[in-house]
């Protein structure tokens, strides 16, 4: 585990500047900890705005003192998952700056909140928030009735909701499991495409078949399928329906009208929670401005059993470029 040097030498600022010294009691991990070809302490100062050197055992940080404190911390946190056995990867090392506070770099240090731990168990795996708006967003899936997910590709807005739907129902607080998304054709006409109305719509419900193989065995998703314990089916599926003892899940939703999306809110049952995905910046709709993702937000954000959470470009958790692509095209519509 890093060691943060106790004696005042160590520590040297200088107006705003600081510099940190850190020793570690493991040598042999740091080349783990820094990356190939430091790759790791690289995206460290390229997102901190910090210089960091290496010598022998020790590590010295070298910026402002907030933005070395954090360096510290991510060191310390990425060092403690080798020690416990794990890789560190540049992803690992974004969530940990993402996650990482603004701590104080010395003299008296401030008591913290303990950070819940908020994680998501599957079959197949388990997801724990790789960004302060992923927890926020964890801790509402798991306490409101409706949840709206706003925010571009890549922040993991209906991944993360198919693990929480995927957790409940293998712990049986849901029976059933409906995810859903509108067929907006965009360029091709679903008549002109082969195959009955299932081989039709299918191509539109691919996310949410791979979201749903990653989280449980494939035996196991097939099984649930054909005995109705998980549906996929497309919005024009839920009219006339009440959907209790459910979790359902609506993806793509800036892509239904306001009519539509409140023939989705109130499919609503008893024992259920629905979480409804979309981003607002990429409507394929032929007017853009009657989105029903939007109106409904704007009717329904602050209603008790409801939330909002809204993802942007800091939050995508795909490779770093997407993040770089989302800001850019986000300032170009600004």
């Amino acid at each position: 585990m890093a060691k943060r040097k106790a004696s005042s030498p160590d520590v040297v600022t200088a107006n705003d500047a600081a510099r940190l010294d850190i020793a570690f009691d493991r040598p042999e991990l740091l080349g783990p900890l820094f990356g190939q070809y430091d790759q790791n302490l690289i995206a460290i100062e390229n997102r901190l705005g910090v210089y960091i050197a290496a010598r022998g055992d020790k590590v010295t940080i070298e910026g402002n003192a907030e933005a070395i404190a954090r360096a510290r911390d991510v060191l310390t946190e990425l060092h403690q998952k080798l020690m416990q056995g794990s890789d560190v990867s540049v992803t690992d090392v974004e969530t940990a700056i993402a996650m990482a506070d603004a701590p104080l770099l010395e003299g008296i240090e401030r008591k913290r909140e303990k950070r819940p731990q908020v994680v998501i168990r599957t079959r197949r795996k388990t997801i724990v928030p790789r960004t302060p708006m992923q927890l926020h967003y964890m801790q509402a899936l798991a306490a409101e009735e409706i949840i709206f997910a706003l925010g571009p590709a890549g922040t993991g807005k209906t991944y993360v909701a198919v693990a929480q739907a995927v957790s409940q129902l293998i712990t049986g607080s849901v029976d059933r499991l409906i995810l859903s998304r509108p067929a907006v054709e965009a360029g091709e006409r679903l008549g002109f495409l082969p195959g009955d109305m299932k081989e039709k719509v299918d191509p539109y419900l691919r996310p949410l078949y791979d979201a749903l193989y990653d989280m449980l065995p494939s035996d196991q998703v097939e099984r649930r399928i054909a005995s109705g314990e998980i549906e996929i089916a497309p919005l024009a599926f839920m009219r006339g329906r009440t959907l209790a003892n459910s979790f359902i899940i609506l993806d793509e939703a800036q892509n239904t009208t306001p009519q539509q999306m409140k023939m989705f809110l109130t499919r609503f049952g008893e024992n259920s929670r629905m979480v409804v995905c979309g981003d607002p910046k990429q409507v394929d709709l032929p007017d853009p401005g009657r989105s029903g993702l939007a109106d409904a937000v704007s009717k329904l954000e602050g209603i008790e059993g409801t939330a909002t959470v809204r993802f942007g470009a800091a939050d995508v958790v795909r490779a770093p470029i997407v993040a770089r692509i989302v800001a850019a095209y986000e300032g170009n519509d600004a």
